[in-house]
């Protein structure tokens, strides 16, 4: 139980929100010094990133809804001390695809070696694997300029420009549709697929979407870390949280879980937050109050006019296993092509036809989405049985399935639109996947399926948008302040993955708000 926070003190900060950004901020802000309150609506601390057993009497703990780290700097796990650590997966992705009435498959990673090898099987030279070099090469170089900005203060898109210092590589990705360079570089349609699904996660876009949000969303998927890199976090991505929790309360802050922020008054230099618990209504008063929640919750604690709505495009789906199923391709382990990114219908063509259907208001015929296997590289989030019974966990990634068609009756186009995600794997393995499911202690499937709209009944992510709202540039635009947290409000700052250089679990938002704090302090 969370003691009630004392609302007979000013705070000098008062955070709304507990998820990793919000915590990331009161840790920083508490460790120098600044008394710090943070309101968590929920029960427990974490917000998207944290781990739970989703299925009954089953001792499996799954990264629920975010489940791979990029973006989170090393300086933040350094500067808050945290025990957390990350391992690289050996493998980076593997698509199966049937050519010429055979099963086989493109796998990336396991070596050098082998991924050429793999790509000279499936196109029958090795022109698409030079082409793959070159462009990721380019992406590289953009990655160790861009990803050490996003704890700086906001550069103008000028300033970007001459920091990526590659005129080609800019054009490419910050001013012409991705799929340009896409189709540039490679002539396979698979391979073309693989590329352009970094630019599609959680983002529901065409290629060659001329409003460039599929530039964006590929930026943040390709800049992590200064290489691109998608680490898996050990003991789950709650083992990130918890750390930042623990790091914010031994500085001091206090972290008030089941207080649900309803309004904030501000006026520039003091501000109080009212909120309510099991306990009834208070008030907090602070200098500043950080909003760790979408810029429509904002909008909304504020009285100001909301922005414009958001929509999420995804299916997540959570599953224990068994055991891997095996493949139709006789060349691929499925420990290996579990234990990276496994694309399933994401060829360049079937992306366009996915998306193209979606638009017109149908679920697409054949449901891209993507896999990957946590328990490969990090048994610890099954108990020790499971472990040895050679069990796993799955985890699905649907993409191009916008909100607006669950709204008709969500748990039945849920359960539709699953139905047939699952019927686009299983045509690529040689067992059903139905086979290979555990059962929880009530005999049932341990399967679990989570639309846009479920995302935004649990986690109140607006239209179930995993973003918050559409992905910002890493660069200043009118409006957007010295750190890209600043709001209308002088003593509000926005510190949640709707921020400038927010979305996906990095830490950034929360780090660069308690910045402008500290920033704002000194002056």
């Amino acid at each position: 139980m969370t003691p009630p926070p004392s609302t007979s003190r000013t705070y000098d900060a008062v955070i709304v929100g507990g998820g990793h950004n919000g915590l990331v901020a009161a840790a920083y802000l508490a460790r120098a010094g600044r008394s710090v309150l943070l309101l968590e609506r929920l029960d427990h601390t974490g917000g998207a990133a944290v781990s739970t057993e989703p299925f009954a009497g089953v001792d499996a703990r799954l990264s629920r809804y975010s489940y791979l780290v990029s973006l989170l700097p090393k300086k933040i796990v350094r500067d808050l001390g945290l025990d957390f650590r990350v391992r690289a997966r050996t493998v980076s992705s593997y698509t199966p695809v049937e050519r010429a009435g055979r099963p086989t498959g493109l796998l990336v990673g396991g070596g050098e070696r082998r991924t050429r090898e793999s790509f000279a099987r499936l196109t029958g030279s090795q022109r698409e694997y030079a082409a793959w070099q070159r462009f990721y090469a380019m992406t590289g170089h953009v990655a160790q300029r861009v990803f050490p900005t996003l704890t700086e203060p906001l550069p103008t898109r000028d300033e970007l420009r001459r920091r990526v210092d590659d005129e080609t590589a800019w054009r490419a990705l910050f001013e012409e549709p991705v799929g340009i360079a896409i189709e540039e570089h490679f002539a396979d349609d698979l391979v073309r697929g693989v590329a352009l699904t970094d630019a599609l996660i959680g983002t529901f876009a065409d290629a060659h979407d001329p409003s460039l949000a599929q530039n964006r969303c590929f930026l943040y998927h390709v800049i992590g870390g200064g290489t691109g890199a998608w680490d898996v976090p050990v003991g789950g991505m709650g083992a990130l949280t918890d750390a930042l929790a623990d790091a914010a309360r031994a500085a001091g802050a206090v972290l008030a879980t089941g207080h649900e922020a309803v309004r904030i008054d501000a006026d520039g230099h003091t501000a109080e937050v009212t909120f309510r618990s099991a306990d009834g209504e208070g008030v907090a008063a602070a200098r500043l109050v950080l909003v760790n929640a979408s810029p429509r919750e904002l909008a909304a604690l504020t009285g100001d006019a909301p922005p414009a709505p958001a929509e999420g495009a995804q299916l997540k789906v959570n599953m224990l296993l068994t055991r891997l199923p095996r493949l139709r391709d006789p060349d691929a382990d499925p420990r290996e092509a579990f234990a990276g990114t496994f694309h399933i219908a994401e060829g360049y063509e079937q992306l366009a036809a996915a998306h193209a259907r979606a638009a017109a208001g149908e679920l697409p015929a054949a449901p891209p989405s993507e896999i990957y296997c946590h328990s490969l590289t990090d048994p610890t989030i099954l108990g020790p049985d499971l472990a040895a019974k050679g069990m796993h966990t799955l985890t699905l990634f649907g993409l191009h399935t916008p909100a607006r068609l669950f709204a008709r009756d969500n748990d039945a186009v849920r359960e539709e639109l699953l139905k047939s995600t699952l019927a686009q794997l299983d045509a690529h393995l040689a067992e059903p996947l139905a086979d290979c499911l555990a059962t929880d202690a009530d005999g049932r499937p341990c399967i679990e399926a989570r639309s846009p709209l479920d995302l935004e009944r649990d986690l109140r992510l607006p239209g179930g948008n995993i973003f918050h709202r559409e992905l910002s540039w890493p660069h200043a635009q009118e409006g957007t302040g010295h750190w890209g947290v600043e709001t209308a409000r002088a003593n509000v700052l926005l510190c949640g993955a709707g921020a400038v250089r927010g979305g996906g679990v990095s830490g950034v938002p929360g780090h660069n708000a308690a910045m402008a704090v500290l920033e704002r302090d000194r002056a």
